[in-house]
C-alpha cells in the first residue's frame, strides 16, 4: 500500500467514525426527539378555546390587571403554561422575556436543572407617553429547548 492510499483511507475512516460517535453521542445526550417545524417561527395559541397538550404547557400566560393607571406601578406574572412546565435536564425553558409592545421590558434566563419553576413576577409602571391611545399590550416569549420559541399577549388600558 502507497503512502497516498493508507492517508485516504485513515482520512475517510477518521470522518466516518466522528460521525457515527456523534451520533451516538446525540443519542445518549438528546435522546427526546424534537419537531424541528416549531423552531421555524414565533408559535402562538392558534384557538383560545381548544388549546393544544402543547399550548397548554408552553405558551406563555400573562396575569396582570385590565386597567392601570399612569404612573403606578402593577405586578405582571408570567407563567410558562396554563399547568406550569417543568424544568429537567433534557427538557426545560430557556429564558422568559416581557416587552410593552416593541419594547423590551425585562428578561429572565433559567439553568436546565429542575430546581426552578418557570414563572416570573415583573413590576411595571406605565406612562401616558407609553400608551397614546390609551391601550397598551404587554407580549411574553419563552424558549423551550424542544419546543421552540412561543408567545403570549394580553392588552392593558392605561388611566
Amino acid at each position: 500500500m502507497d503512502r497516498r492510499t493508507f492517508l485516504k483511507s485513515v482520512t475517510i475512516g477518521t470522518v466516518v467514525g466522528g460521525a457515527a460517535a456523534t451520533a451516538l453521542a446525540a443519542e445518549k445526550y438528546f435522546p427526546v426527539k424534537v419537531d424541528q417545524s416549531l423552531f421555524e417561527t414565533i408559535n402562538r395559541v392558534k384557538n383560545p378555546s381548544n388549546k393544544t397538550p402543547l399550548e397548554k404547557s408552553h405558551a406563555p400566560v400573562l396575569t396582570a390587571p385590565q386597567t392601570v393607571k399612569s404612573g403606578e406601578p402593577f405586578a405582571v406574572e408570567v407563567s410558562i403554561g396554563e399547568v406550569v412546565h417543568p424544568i429537567g435536564q433534557a427538557h426545560w425553558i430557556e429564558f422568559i422575556e416581557l416587552d410593552i409592545g416593541n419594547e423590551p421590558a425585562g428578561r429572565i434566563d433559567f439553568q436546565p436543572r429542575g430546581y426552578l419553576s418557570p414563572k416570573v413576577t415583573f413590576t411595571v409602571t406605565l406612562t401616558k407617553e407609553s400608551s397614546p391611545q390609551g391601550k397598551v399590550t404587554l407580549i411574553a416569549h419563552q424558549r423551550c429547548n424542544l419546543h421552540g420559541y412561543w408567545e403570549g399577549a394580553a392588552d392593558i388600558t392605561v388611566t
